[in-house]
């Protein structure tokens, strides 16, 4: 009855679902390229897999799932050369994203609305040995369908916040019986695995996160110390960033860079009366950022780029945007905005050290295993539930700081930059830990073949 009753929701929320791509893609256009696929009606045919590999159908909403996703693919490709993919989104990042883990004889459609009409049309047209959802994919509608349709389908590197277990249970009814309905889920750790369990989801095992396997480009991590040299690194300008910053995070921060600015003029100010100057005789602008420091901003999200430029410029600070560089050296300004996709491994490599975006704000942090992979020490805030165990791990192997909030978090910065040996310590200790927990791939690769009833081709 309660599935019934939203499947109807559903069925009468797709016109409301077209206003709001209308809408979103007025700012993203993405978002209006190819709405009829959202809703089952497809101008490509089935890809068609070589030497009895099978068709895998990944789906990655946006666009962190989508960077989990490459490294997952690239193990199925190693084990199975012959399968071909069908991946779909949700987002238009996820989907610009994805669309360069593509090859020849692929397909990339957009994830199908949560109605049965449209689930059925897209598991007919497309007809996957197996499908993977990633880490919180859960849609009562596309379960169902596809337990009916005789799809194994299970969720990959899949997590479980507190949060989300609560409000998983308010609606009990409805999402016990879909993560029931799931072929398997494999978690990133046992407390994921727990709260999973506790909804009914069939964990099939603990296999870890599948972000430890990702190898940074080292063109990309070239192209951040290359960067960093130019802009004066071995001369001793350090550069800290606001990595994967969300709504509300940029403002602060650059609110806690005025006042640090502002401090170090008064006790310059001061220190230069003490020694017999005259008032004001250190100089300087009191609203420009604190001396010595490079300060880099790059947002989670590429729609906000505008957003926070003028969040900038509003703020008092030169500014310096990476579409502008080109293959040009950074020039010098207050503040640098990251505005591309795709180069965060030479983001990391730029930066001395790392503030974490989304633990500022209670939007539960953003994935760290990046930053560790790239020998980039962060500093993150309160709020990292999303990841709460590779929080705490990283923490513990010495590789990232706890803070209560911004404030905090800048003076950690400033104090880690005084203490040089301190900071290489940590850098060591975050490649350390990046390497410690990789293997997630092939476990979860050689599960996927399994359950689409297939042998790996690559021993």
């Amino acid at each position: 009855m309660i599935r019934a009753l939203y499947s109807l929701a559903t069925w009468l929320a797709q016109p409301l679902l077209r206003r709001k791509l209308r809408r979103r893609g007025q700012a993203e256009p993405g978002y209006l390229l190819a709405v009829e696929e959202r809703f089952g009606h497809y101008a490509v045919a089935r890809p068609q897999p070589e030497g009895g590999a099978p068709l895998v159908w990944l789906h990655a909403v946006s666009l962190g799932e989508t960077r989990a996703a490459a490294i997952l693919l690239a193990e199925l490709r190693h084990l199975q050369p012959g399968l071909r993919l069908l991946l779909t989104h949700g987002t238009a990042t996820g989907r610009e994203e994805g669309g360069r883990l593509l090859q020849p004889g692929d397909v990339q459609v957009w994830q199908p609305w949560d109605s049965p009409a449209v689930v059925r049309r897209f598991l007919q047209h497309f007809r996957p040995d197996v499908g993977v959802l990633m880490e919180t994919e859960v849609w009562p509608g596309l379960i169902h369908e596809a337990a009916a349709a005789g799809v194994p389908l299970a969720l990959a590197n899949a997590r479980l916040s507190e949060r989300s277990q609560r409000g998983a249970e308010r609606f009990g009814v409805l999402m016990k019986p879909a993560y029931a309905a799931l072929a398997a889920a494999w978690a990133q750790t046992e407390a994921d695995a727990a709260r999973l369990t506790s909804l009914g989801a069939p964990v099939a095992g603990v296999f870890g996160n599948l972000k430890f396997d990702a190898r940074p480009d080292p063109a990309l991590l070239a192209r951040g110390r290359a960067w960093r040299q130019a802009a004066g690194g071995a001369a001793g300008r350090p550069v800290v960033m606001l990595a994967s910053s969300r709504e509300g995070e940029e403002a602060e921060f650059l609110k806690q860079i005025r006042a640090m600015a502002q401090a170090q003029q008064a006790q310059a100010a001061t220190d230069s009366i003490a020694k017999g100057g005259a008032k004001g005789g250190a100089g300087g602008d009191a609203s420009g950022p604190p001396s010595g420091i490079q300060w880099l901003i790059v947002p989670r999200h590429p729609q906000r780029f505008d957003e926070v430029a003028a969040l900038v410029a509003g703020a008092g600070f030169t500014l310096s945007r990476r579409s502008g560089w080109g293959d040009a050296s950074p020039p010098w300004a207050d503040v640098w905005l990251g505005d591309s996709l795709g180069e965060m491994a030479a983001y990391y490599a730029l930066a001395d050290m790392a503030l974490l975006g989304g633990s500022f704000a209670q939007l539960g942090g953003q994935n760290l295993i990046e930053a560790a992979a790239c020998a980039c020490p962060v500093v993150m805030g309160p709020h990292t539930f999303n990841f709460a165990q590779a929080a705490e791990m990283a923490e513990a192997a010495g590789a990232a700081r706890r803070v209560a909030d911004m404030a905090e978090g800048l003076a950690a910065a400033q104090a880690l930059l005084a203490d040089p040996p301190a900071l290489a310590g940590m850098a060591d200790a975050a490649l350390g830990f990046a390497s410690a927990h990789r293997g997630a791939a092939e476990r979860t690769a050689r599960a996927v073949l399994a359950l689409a009833g297939r042998e790996p081709a690559v021993a």
